[in-house]
């Protein structure tokens, strides 16, 4: 009996010290920043990722602390607006993230996308660390081959990310019927599912 009650103690320890589903860590969750011209449509694309569970429409790339939407739209600040996704990467990669976005836009035209004309249009990605860099390099590579056109995407540190003001932020979906939403955005969205782009 002793011998038993002794070899269950060592099989109850040595199952304390194994790892388990309830012990394992979760997902560590990361982050993107993108810019394809307006930031209410690049957060409406990307709203439609599973994976991503978060947005925030906001300005980057420029030289100017708290810029205000007035401020950016006058092209004076150096910011593009953007957004910066919260995803997570056991089910979207940074890479999917990376060919959404350029399948999303038209990369190849300068500080424009559609009638919207200034470097705060700029088609850029703004990475966090050496592996999006990596990432977003190969990214605009295989995008090349998509186009006859020379892709002009930036791919540079983000240095500062500012949130824009509130009213921006959710904009498709708080204002679907808005004409913006209904005449560029909607079809957008309508298009990107048709080719596999977005999948909800």
């Amino acid at each position: 009996m002793k011998r038993f009650l002794s070899a269950l103690a060592a099989l109850a320890a040595l199952f304390l010290m194994s790892p388990t589903a309830s012990s394992a860590q979760p997902t560590k969750h990361e982050f993107a920043v993108f810019a394809t011209g307006c930031f209410w449509c690049t957060e409406a694309v990307f709203q439609h990722v599973p994976g991503v569970l978060h947005s925030v429409s906001g300005y980057a790339g420029g030289t100017v602390d708290h810029p205000t939407y007035a401020q950016v739209s006058a092209g004076t600040t150096g910011h593009a607006e953007c957004i910066r996704l919260e995803f997570d990467p056991a089910v979207v990669s940074y890479e999917k993230l990376v060919e959404i976005f350029f399948a999303s836009h038209d990369p190849t035209t300068l500080n424009r996308q559609g009638s919207d004309e200034g470097t705060q249009y700029r088609s850029a990605i703004f990475y966090t660390d050496a592996a999006q860099q990596r990432a977003a390099a190969r990214g605009k590579i295989a995008a090349q081959a998509k186009h006859e056109d020379q892709i002009v995407t930036v791919i540079e540190p983000l240095k500062k990310f500012w949130p824009a003001e509130d009213y921006h932020q959710d904009y498709f979906a708080k204002h679907p019927d808005q004409a913006y939403c209904r005449f560029v955005i909607k079809p957008k969205l309508s298009k990107l599912r048709d080719h596999g782009v977005i999948t909800k």
